[in-house]
């Protein structure tokens, strides 16, 4: 027997909330921090709820209890990580220094299934380009690849240049899709009439003709109309 919409739904919308609940526990590891354990786990997560959702005669208990069990055992395996350190070498992986001193180590990518290609794809997305350029390259358990330049390939910085370093500032939003944020304003110390000026002398009248509006202490503000068109102050 099929499963009907009502309880599709209504497993749909437990499920949902269980999953989100369950990764706010977990924490806020983002896509590219995954370790092999948790792409894993999300997936047998994902399968317990889609298996449930579309079997009728599975109640919505067994849901409840499959999403909860498993997500507990996740959330004491983060936490088990965290104090048991001998686990997290088996369970996350550990990084390996692919390049070391300047030369390819191939019985590292060997260990690690990686092949030239791959290493080079990799050394291209940092915006390296060639492996002379590479003191060392530690390829880290999440896939993601780590690099020290050699001195010559580093980059000028203003202490090498010996320059007073300039002070930092964030840059606050102050309208997003035509829309004015007026709690950034007050915080910035601005004034709605202040934005409305600085909007006219850029041929712009109404808010709602803005995409996006950011201001930066000591550059100014920073207008994209609806149309895509950026301008500077």
């Amino acid at each position: 027997m099929e499963p009907s919409f009502l309880d599709m739904t209504f497993k749909l919308i437990l499920g949902f909330f269980f999953l989100f609940l369950i990764t706010r526990l977990l924490g806020r590891t983002t896509i590219n921090q995954l370790t092999p354990f948790d792409f894993v786990s999300a997936i047998v997560l994902s399968e317990l709820l889609g298996n449930a959702v579309f079997e009728q005669n599975v109640p919505v208990y067994f849901v409840v209890y499959s999403i909860f069990l498993w997500g507990i055992l996740l959330v004491i395996m983060e936490k088990g990580l965290l104090k048991l350190k001998g686990l997290r070498g088996p369970l996350e992986g550990k990084p390996a220094i692919v390049i070391r001193d300047g030369k390819i180590d191939r019985k590292e990518l060997k260990k690690n299934r990686m092949n030239l290609n791959q290493l080079m794809s990799l050394l291209r997305q940092s915006e390296v380009f060639s492996v002379r350029e590479v003191a060392f390259a530690i390829l880290e358990s999440n896939g993601g690849i780590s690099i020290l330049k050699k001195s010559k390939y580093q980059k000028v910085t203003i202490e090498d240049l010996k320059l007073q370093e300039p002070p930092v500032y964030l840059p606050v939003s102050v309208i997003l899709d035509g829309e004015v944020l007026e709690d950034n304003l007050q915080e910035l110390g601005l004034t709605r009439p202040w934005l409305t000026n600085e909007l006219s002398a850029r041929g712009i009248y109404e808010p709602r003709n803005v995409m996006y509006a950011d201001y930066l202490e000591g550059d100014g503000l920073f207008v994209v109309k609806m149309s895509g068109v950026k301008e500077n102050s």
